[in-house]
């Protein structure tokens, strides 16, 4: 199997766990209509309906704002697959493919909802680290996060022949 439909098929098993995940929160679980399960001392299922993008930021006032949301989404979303068909590094494609599937999540909820649903909240006591989140923005994190790694940590060798003082 080509290592790109391997990408690809990552995304898509992403997006799977995603709204899966989401579709047992919002049907069997019901937890909008008991907002907290406390599962460990330092992680709970807590509703939050995010009508933003990360951490909050630029929250959609209106439909207008929800559908500029999607529209931006969408066209990032597009580049990172457009970007993983012409990555030749493996590592950046799984990376790449973790964003893919956690943005096309998100994108499905912002679309069906109006918002994005989140639920996985980890905390220590009171101190919260991180805003509450889901699946797909677990994996867009994860796979930014090792995009940056990859980009200053991970140096790839010169082609052989090359002068590296040139």
């Amino acid at each position: 199997m080509d290592k790109r439909t391997t990408a690809y098929l990552f995304a898509l098993l992403i997006f799977a766990v995603d709204q899966i995940s989401k579709w047992y929160i919002i049907g069997p679980l019901n937890l909008e209509a008991v907002q907290n399960i406390q599962l460990l001392p330092f992680f709970d299922f807590t509703w939050v309906e995010n009508r933003g993008i990360s951490l909050g930021i630029a929250q959609a006032q209106n439909e207008t704002h929800r559908w500029i949301l999607v529209a931006v989404t969408a066209a990032i979303a597009v580049g990172v697959a457009v970007w993983i068909r012409k990555e030749e590094a493996r590592g950046d494609q799984l990376a790449l493919a973790m964003v893919l599937g956690g943005a096309l999540g998100n994108i499905v909820d912002r679309t069906r909802y109006g918002y994005v649903v989140d639920f996985l909240d980890l905390h220590f006591g009171t101190f919260r680290p991180f805003y509450v989140f889901n699946v797909g923005d677990a994996a867009i994190s994860i796979g930014v996060v090792i995009l940056l790694l990859r980009a200053f940590l991970i140096r790839d060798k010169a082609p052989e022949g090359m002068n590296e003082h040139a």
